[in-house]
């Protein structure tokens, strides 16, 4: 059993070398597209295959729906920030305590599908009307110690839907 692939099945995020409009419609779209994806590959599990983890000590399926939208809550509010403040400080938060709490462990999935469909909306509305030099601004992450660019960031959130997307349909495949 390799536990990379089970942990990053399709792999690190890693930034292109070129970042331009054709680049950031696909993340775009990608992000876009998410929701109706989770909605595919969650619409038939049971509560077992539900509470299946994706790797050994990793979260339970649920988990991961529920961290979806909590994780792309975040990522909406930064980009906000971002586009309406100079280089703000984030506000990080501990996601691996979040997965934990009682509505994540045992709670329906459909809340927080729906939550996902609905935030993906705006944000991809809000998206849309940023324009290309926008994409330079930048946020601090004090737990990382670094500023991140919101062409970054697209391509990082993109691909951590398509990642945990496969952590979903690499476990259990929906019939």
């Amino acid at each position: 059993m390799d536990l990379a692939k089970l942990k990053y099945p399709i792999g690190q995020f890693t930034m292109p070398d070129i970042f331009n409009a054709q680049q950031a419609g696909i993340w775009i779209s990608e992000i876009e597209a998410l929701p109706g994806q989770i909605i595919e590959a969650t619409g038939r599990l049971t509560d077992e295959e539900l509470n299946q983890t994706y790797r050994p000590e990793g979260w339970t399926l649920r988990q991961v729906i529920h961290h979806l939208p909590d994780s792309h809550m975040n990522a909406y509010i930064r980009f906000k920030q971002a586009i309406t403040e100079d280089v703000p400080v984030i506000r990080p938060y501990h996601e691996e305590l979040w997965a934990e709490t009682k509505e994540a462990k045992n709670g329906d999935i459909q809340t927080s599908v729906a939550l996902l469909t609905a935030l993906h909306q705006r944000w991809v509305a809000f998206l849309k009307t940023i324009k290309m030099e926008d994409y330079q601004r930048k946020y601090i992450h004090p737990a990382q110690g670094k500023e991140l660019t919101l062409a970054n960031m697209l391509g990082m959130y993109a691909w951590h839907g398509k990642h945990h997307l496969a952590h979903i349909t690499n476990t259990v495949r929906p019939v």
